[in-house]
Order: structure tokens, then C-alpha cells, then sequence
């Protein structure tokens, strides 16, 4: 078409979709057409904002690689991925949360009780609660993937000090839908700065940081995956989370026991002479239907 104006230009880019254009696809594309040409028209963008973006993004691409997920990122600080989070979740259930950009799959399996503080320093927690159904049935056989940054507020893949799965494993529940593990108390921490990402918040004035938490991905036949994060309810970045990965049904209560208390069934390296705390917290899963 050699007529193309600003003003037609959204309804002249959706005529050029072929007619077995699956449907969905051209739902999704016309609206991203329509909003992105919208926005461009709305703050007058110039040639030189629009060069400064696609150097944004090929930075991002540049920066990423199979342990650092920018896009990912971006996604995350710009409020999307809890957009979309929110979008698909069901008051059912417990709410999902962010994925983040450091989780690494194919992580070992632990059994009920394993020890992933190991060697490191740091309070000593245990993490434990059931995975149910919406009624408060057990859920046999849902398989939790977990992991947490280290004591040094890094994931084992920013850290090369770290082994590939340091604070990583797959649990998988018995009939009474248990999981339980020790480690860490996790640290409050800095998203990467050091990529494009990290311009973005400096140019906004944001900081960085992300209340301390652990991440859990459970599956079981016949329910929708969950992605979720849990949050005690002290930490001071609750509330201003830098990837508003919060929900109020995600966070829990921190309660500390002595020493004497620790249970049997629970595997800890070293001695546990101090006190210790419990984060007992049951995962909501909802049937696929």
C-alpha cells in the first residue's frame, strides 16, 4: 500500500496477515501492533529514543546467556511477569509468583528431611508444610522443585564459588503430601545491576532489592503447575519488592524454636546447638479442570 499514514498505519499492518493465520496468534500480534503503535504516537517518540531502545535490547541479547535470563529480568522489573502471574492465577489455589531468571532444571533429588545448608554458615531453617488440593486433601507424588540463593544473598549460577545445584533439589511428597528440608535461612538481595536492566532502575531511581524468600515449582497428575515464592513477614523489602513478586497468601511467619526442639527425620551437617526456625507452609494446587 503506498498510501501508509500514521493514522492508518495499525489497520494497514493487520492486512497483511494471511488468511490461515492461527487465530490466537493474530489476537495476540494485532493488540501488541495496537498498543505499540499507540504508544509511539502518544509520547511523540523520536529517532533517537527508538535507536536508544533497540540498543536496549540488543544489550539484553548480548548479556544473556543459559544462566543469565535478561530478558527475563526485564520482564520482571517492568511488572509483566506478575502481570501474568496474576492474570492466570485462581483464589482456588496458592498464588503463583515470579520465576525469576536464575532457576536452573534438572536439579537432584532429595529425599524428605535432606540438608541443603550443608558447609554454609548462616540460621539454620527448616522449611516444611503439605502440598493439597482445594479441599485440603493430601497430594501424593507432587514433585517440588526448590532452590534459594546462598547465605551471600547469590544463586549458584551467578556464584562461581557455589556448585551447579547448591541450595537445588527435587522433592517429591508420600501419601500424606509432606515436604520438608533443612538449609539457610535465605538473605535479602540485589537483582543483577550490571546489564541494561540495571540502567533502567538507576535511570528511574529504583533500587534493586528483593525480599528474602524460597522458591518452589510443584506439578502433580492432574493439577496446574505452580510457581510460587514464600516471604516472611519481617522482611524489610516486603513491601517494595523490585519484581512485585508479593502476595499477601505468600507470606508466612518466621517462629523459632531452641535447639532441643530439633526434630527427628531432618538431616543437618554439623550440630545443631543453637536455636533454629520453622517455616511450616502448606502449597495450594488446582485441578487442571
Amino acid at each position: 500500500m503506498r498510501n501508509v499514514t500514521a493514522d492508518n498505519i495499525t489497520d494497514v499492518f493487520m492486512g497483511y496477515f494471511g488468511e490461515d493465520t492461527n487465530p490466537r496468534l493474530l489476537e495476540v500480534m494485532g493488540s501488541l501492533a495496537k498498543h505499540l503503535h499507540a504508544f509511539a504516537k502518544d509520547v511523540n517518540l523520536t529517532h533517537a529514543e527508538w535507536q536508544k531502545a533497540i540498543e536496549f535490547l540488543e544489550a539484553a541479547g548480548d548479556i544473556s546467556d543459559a544462566e543469565r535470563h535478561e530478558f527475563v529480568l526485564l520482564s520482571d522489573v517492568l511488572g509483566l511477569s506478575s502481570l501474568v502471574d496474576m492474570i492466570n492465577s485462581t483464589d482456588k489455589g496458592t498464588s503463583s509468583s515470579v520465576l525469576g531468571p536464575f532457576h536452573i532444571s534438572g536439579a537432584p533429588p532429595i529425599e524428605f528431611g535432606a540438608d541443603l545448608k550443608r558447609h554454609y554458615e548462616g540460621e539454620v531453617l527448616l522449611a516444611m508444610g503439605r502440598v493439597l488440593d482445594p479441599d485440603g486433601n493430601p497430594i501424593e507424588g507432587a514433585e517440588i522443585d526448590i532452590w534459594q540463593t546462598a547465605p551471600n544473598g547469590l544463586y549458584s549460577s551467578q556464584d562461581p564459588e557455589q556448585d551447579t545445584y547448591s541450595f537445588h533439589g527435587i522433592m517429591t511428597t508420600a501419601a500424606d503430601g509432606r515436604y520438608g528440608f533443612t538449609t539457610v535461612k535465605p538473605v535479602s538481595y540485589e537483582v543483577p545491576t550490571d546489564g541494561p536492566v540495571g540502567d533502567i532502575l538507576r535511570a528511574t531511581g529504583r533500587h534493586a532489592w528483593r525480599p528474602s524468600h524460597l522458591h518452589y515449582i510443584i506439578k502433580a497428575d492432574g493439577f496446574r503447575p505452580l510457581v510460587t515464592e514464600i516471604f516472611p513477614d519481617d522482611d524489610p523489602y516486603l513491601d517494595e519488592d523490585t519484581v512485585f513478586g508479593v502476595r499477601s497468601d505468600l507470606v508466612m511467619k518466621y517462629l523459632e524454636h531452641p535447639a532441643s526442639d530439633f526434630p527427628e527425620g531432618y538431616v543437618l551437617s554439623g550440630k545443631v546447638n543453637e536455636p533454629f526456625l520453622i517455616a511450616d507452609f502448606d502449597l495450594v494446587l488446582v485441578p487442571e479442570n
